[in-house]
């Protein structure tokens, strides 16, 4: 018999951490745990509101499916129970660290990959001033990629003026979350052009984004809210030259391989990112991000702390964890 914990944590950001659409002081995650056979295996998931999710609406949707699930519930009947978000992540993830922990494998065997190699992620810088951004930028400038947070819309250069200044020698990738206009994009892809941005994450709204189709741009333009598992992919086509794969949106590490896979068969360029979170959530997303040109792994470097074990961290390196913790 198969024993389902689902247990709400809280763990504190160091600050704050601020987006178009709102600041938050702590990561607020839903744990799924998994005990078979004196196995244990675990899965971590951000309820976002973006998505209508919520934290009791994953742990209620968790409890539903608990009967099916501690009778012996297997990746390929998650679909009948969950829907393909936060609540399926935690599970597909937990069932996966859970197979490895019984067979005595680690995961990226099971899967027929090589063992997974250090990568290196970018660190986001939060929504602020353009002073605070820069002097933000100052303190991670030995960074090599910084993810910076706008969404302001032509103001957003000043910002990003300021943080070229703070941070000269780092690659950036800006991050608009769905706020900017299609009428300021001219101006702001050139800005982004002219200060060495390497990739544009979601600048218009999703299902508002049909100015993106055919727009000459200098700058790699790259879907997050617009992308969200494979049946979507054929909409993104021609507006899109990446997408953001988060496990989250997914619905777990079985569809974000797919979905990788699919993506790279169409030409697009994969970036895996993640929301803020413990190790607990990075780890299966490193084996999406094996084939990402950009790497956005880094929600433990923005808490106050991190599980032990979790991902060992040398600046912005990232190392396969411990099996302890997943995998």
């Amino acid at each position: 018999m198969r024993k389902l914990t689902v247990k709400h944590e809280s763990w504190p950001i160091a600050g704050s951490f601020t987006i178009s659409r709102g600041s938050k002081t702590s990561a607020e995650v839903v744990v799924v745990t998994l005990e078979q056979d004196g196995a244990v295996g675990r899965g971590e998931c951000v309820p976002y509101a973006r998505y209508g999710e919520t934290l009791e609406g994953v742990m209620a949707a968790m409890e539903a499916a608990r009967p099916r699930i501690e009778a012996g519930l297997e990746r390929d009947g998650i679909a009948q129970v969950l829907e393909p978000r936060a609540a399926r992540n935690a599970l597909d993830c937990a069932l996966w660290d859970l197979e490895a922990k019984r067979s005595g494998r680690p995961i990226w065997q099971l899967l027929g990959m090589e063992e997974p190699q250090p990568l290196v992620t970018a660190y986001t810088l939060s929504l602020d001033t353009a002073e605070a951004m820069r002097a933000a930028a100052e303190k991670a400038a030995h960074r090599p990629l910084l993810k910076v947070k706008l969404g302001r819309g032509e103001e957003d250069i000043e910002r990003l003026r300021a943080i070229r200044a703070g941070a000269p020698r780092s690659q950036l990738i800006v991050d608009a979350n769905e706020g900017w206009k299609p009428e300021a994009l001219p101006a702001l892809f050139d800005a982004c052009a002219e200060l060495g941005v390497v990739m544009v994450e979601q600048p218009l709204p999703a299902g508002n984004d049909g100015a993106l189709q055919g727009l000459r741009r200098a700058v790699p333009v790259c879907a997050d809210e617009s992308a969200h598992d494979r049946h979507g992919l054929a909409a993104l086509l021609g507006k899109y030259d990446a997408i953001n794969i988060k496990l989250d949106k997914t619905g777990g590490l079985t569809e974000a391989l797919a979905l990788a896979d699919a993506a790279r068969a169409e030409g697009l360029q994969l970036m895996v990112g993640c929301m803020v979170a413990t190790s607990l959530a990075m780890a299966p997303a490193m084996l999406v991000a094996r084939h990402a040109t950009v790497v956005d792994l880094d929600g433990p470097l923005l808490l106050a702390r991190d599980r032990e074990p979790g991902i060992r961290f040398e600046g912005s390196r990232m190392y396969w964890p411990p099996r302890e913790l997943w995998g």
